[in-house]
Protein backbone atom coordinates (compact mmCIF):
# COMPACT_ATOMS: atom_id res chain seq x y z
CA UNK A 1 0.00 0.00 0.00
CA UNK A 2 1.42 3.46 -0.84
CA UNK A 3 2.64 5.71 1.91
CA UNK A 4 0.42 8.60 2.92
CA UNK A 5 -2.60 9.38 4.99
CA UNK A 6 -5.41 6.88 5.22
CA UNK A 7 -8.30 7.81 7.51
CA UNK A 8 -10.47 4.73 6.94
CA UNK A 9 -12.35 6.42 4.12
CA UNK A 10 -12.87 4.84 0.76
CA UNK A 11 -11.78 1.46 -0.54
CA UNK A 12 -8.95 -0.45 1.10
CA UNK A 13 -7.88 -2.08 -2.14
CA UNK A 14 -8.87 -2.37 -5.78
CA UNK A 15 -11.24 -5.30 -5.11
CA UNK A 16 -13.18 -3.25 -2.55
CA UNK A 17 -13.32 -0.39 -5.04
CA UNK A 18 -14.69 -2.65 -7.76
CA UNK A 19 -17.29 -4.02 -5.33
CA UNK A 20 -18.49 -0.50 -4.53
CA UNK A 21 -17.28 -0.58 -0.90
CA UNK A 22 -16.80 3.17 -0.70
CA UNK A 23 -17.69 5.43 2.20
CA UNK A 24 -17.80 8.77 0.39
CA UNK A 25 -20.43 11.46 0.91
CA UNK A 26 -20.63 13.82 -2.05
CA UNK A 27 -23.34 16.10 -3.36
CA UNK A 28 -23.82 14.71 -6.86
CA UNK A 29 -26.16 17.53 -7.95
CA UNK A 30 -23.21 19.94 -8.13
CA UNK A 31 -20.71 19.59 -10.97
CA UNK A 32 -17.39 18.36 -9.63
CA UNK A 33 -13.81 18.46 -10.77
CA UNK A 34 -11.25 15.80 -9.88
CA UNK A 35 -7.96 17.31 -8.72
CA UNK A 36 -4.60 16.02 -7.59
CA UNK A 37 -2.84 17.99 -4.88
CA UNK A 38 0.15 17.50 -2.64
CA UNK A 39 -1.05 18.42 0.85
CA UNK A 40 0.84 18.43 4.15
CA UNK A 41 -0.06 15.12 5.79
CA UNK A 42 -0.35 16.48 9.33
CA UNK A 43 -2.46 19.46 8.27
CA UNK A 44 -4.82 17.19 6.34
CA UNK A 45 -5.14 14.82 9.30
CA UNK A 46 -5.85 17.68 11.72
CA UNK A 47 -8.39 19.25 9.37
CA UNK A 48 -10.24 15.95 8.93
CA UNK A 49 -10.30 15.40 12.69
CA UNK A 50 -11.53 18.96 13.29
CA UNK A 51 -14.31 18.67 10.71
CA UNK A 52 -15.26 15.13 11.66
CA UNK A 53 -15.48 14.35 7.95
CA UNK A 54 -13.49 12.59 5.30
CA UNK A 55 -10.93 14.16 3.03
CA UNK A 56 -13.31 15.25 0.27
CA UNK A 57 -15.88 16.80 2.61
CA UNK A 58 -13.11 18.51 4.62
CA UNK A 59 -11.60 20.03 1.48
CA UNK A 60 -15.03 21.19 0.28
CA UNK A 61 -15.67 22.84 3.66
CA UNK A 62 -12.28 24.54 3.52
CA UNK A 63 -12.85 25.84 0.00
CA UNK A 64 -16.27 27.17 1.01
CA UNK A 65 -14.68 28.99 3.96
CA UNK A 66 -12.15 30.65 1.65
CA UNK A 67 -14.93 31.78 -0.70
CA UNK A 68 -17.02 33.13 2.21
CA UNK A 69 -14.06 35.03 3.67
CA UNK A 70 -13.48 36.75 0.32
CA UNK A 71 -17.16 37.76 0.15
CA UNK A 72 -17.02 39.03 3.75
CA UNK A 73 -13.91 41.11 2.99
CA UNK A 74 -15.65 42.60 -0.03
CA UNK A 75 -18.69 43.49 2.09
CA UNK A 76 -16.46 45.01 4.79
CA UNK A 77 -14.86 47.30 2.21
CA UNK A 78 -18.33 48.73 1.50
CA UNK A 79 -18.76 49.83 5.12
CA UNK A 80 -19.49 53.53 5.22
CA UNK A 81 -19.82 53.83 1.44
CA UNK A 82 -23.56 53.24 1.08
CA UNK A 83 -25.74 56.31 1.51
CA UNK A 84 -29.04 55.09 2.86
CA UNK A 85 -31.85 57.41 3.82
CA UNK A 86 -34.14 55.51 6.12
CA UNK A 87 -36.90 57.07 8.19
CA UNK A 88 -36.64 55.07 11.41
CA UNK A 89 -40.05 56.17 12.67
CA UNK A 90 -41.78 54.95 9.50
CA UNK A 91 -39.74 51.77 9.60
CA UNK A 92 -40.80 51.07 13.20
CA UNK A 93 -44.47 51.48 12.28
CA UNK A 94 -44.51 48.61 9.84
CA UNK A 95 -46.87 45.73 10.47
CA UNK A 96 -45.41 42.91 12.52
CA UNK A 97 -46.00 39.34 11.48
Amino acid sequence: MPEGIFLNHGPKNLRDYMNGDMNICMNTSTPTRRVTANLPTQLLKEACEASGSGITDTLVQGLAMVARSKAAAKAARLKGKLNLTIDLETSRERNRR
